[in-house]
């Protein structure tokens, strides 16, 4: 029976398994198919997601690929990327503490910071419908609800949804529903977001391609563009997750959206592991 070296990272409970290259060749496999072997809560290691760091980038200092637990491609990932940052740096595969990434969502910059956090530039987000993909209304009704929402792309397609109700509440009813719905054609993040301040929020996701999960950076992200773009909070908002929090910064707004917005929070190590195939 042959084995590989494996590595398990959480950010906020959002957990990552992460391969080398070269012991991804080992197993003769597709990589969404390992993907879901190894994401396998029951017969594998269990993560939400599978990231294989890609080195032979022509414009960034390292990129990756990466899988969602269902096998399929996501564009990009925060709390995946704040993993694969200090995984890639403590490896020794980039030198420094501020670097560029080839992901799926084009190049985003995570960088280190004193107190051991990570600061992840996750780029411009995207609210034109043709580019989120979206294509419907700004209501949405689904099983015994109407709800207004917000469709904003990190470069994964997200429906943002401000409710009164418990959020994880509402994402285990609708969430399944609103993934597939029509108006999202390459299916959707669904956040339900509760707001406590002008500078603070509760969020629940139900993430396309892996169901409920801990927490979701770019769906954190995605929670703050809509919020301010509604005006329900200000720039910076501490964003509560079922895993823990973090942090997002947005100088944008309704008139001026062209801003890049930043996500911070920890990554963490779970285990290092050999895995029997």
């Amino acid at each position: 029976m042959s084995t590989i070296e494996l590595t398990k990272m959480q950010g906020c409970g959002n957990d990552f398994v992460i391969i080398d290259y070269a012991e991804y060749e080992k197993t003769g496999m597709a990589m969404d198919e390992l993907a879901k072997k190894v994401c396998d809560r029951h017969f594998g290691v269990g993560a939400d997601g599978m990231i294989i760091p890609k080195t032979d980038t022509a414009n960034t200092d390292i990129g990756w690929y990466f899988y969602n637990s269902d096998g399929s491609i996501a564009q990009m990932c925060g709390n995946g990327m704040r993993c694969f940052a200090r995984y890639v740096y403590d490896k020794g595969l980039v030198k420094k503490k501020e670097f560029s990434v080839a992901t799926g969502a084009g190049i985003i910059s995570p960088q280190f910071l004193e107190d051991g956090n990570v600061k992840v530039n996750m780029g411009i987000p995207v609210l034109e419908d043709a580019k989120i993909p979206f294509k419907g209304e700004r209501k949405l009704k689904v099983l015994d609800r109407e709800f207004d929402i917000t469709p904003v792309s990190m470069g994964n397609p997200h429906c943002v949804i401000t409710v009164e109700d418990t959020p994880m509440d509402m994402a285990l009813k609708y969430g399944p529903v609103i993934e597939r719905h029509e108006y999202f054609p390459e299916k959707t993040n669904t956040e339900f977001v509760k707001i406590i301040s002008k500078s603070e929020i509760e969020m629940c996701v139900y993430e396309r391609g892996c169901g409920i999960t801990l927490a979701c950076g770019t769906g954190a992200c995605a929670s703050v563009v809509a919020c301010v773009l509604n005006n329900l909070t200000e720039q910076n908002v501490k964003v509560n997750l079922p895993g823990g929090a973090v942090f997002v910064e947005w100088q944008g707004n309704k008139d001026n959206p062209q801003k890049n917005i930043f996500l911070t929070g920890p990554a963490n190590y779970s285990f290092r592991a050999e895995y029997m195939l």
